[in-house]
């Protein structure tokens, strides 16, 4: 999958988001922070490859924002 964006969260609203988002079919990887990823204390990566325009409006409705470009 070629990572496209991504947003950080808590590890708490994991479970919930990928509940979503396996529901409506949307693909997605969970990273850990790393070198490429400064994540907060407490949170993971939800990591999305480009996809189509419905499927990312639904994203930007779900998460609150534009998420932010996958560090290359």
């Amino acid at each position: 999958m070629e990572k496209s964006f991504y947003y950080s969260i808590e590890w708490s609203e994991l479970s919930c988001l990928k509940d979503d988002l396996n529901a409506m079919k949307i693909p997605f990887l969970i990273e850990q922070p790393s070198d490429k990823l400064d994540l907060v204390d407490g949170h993971v990566a939800l990591v999305f490859p480009v996809i189509g325009f419905k499927k990312r409006l639904y994203i930007i409705d779900l998460l609150g924002s534009f998420g932010k470009r996958y560090p290359e």
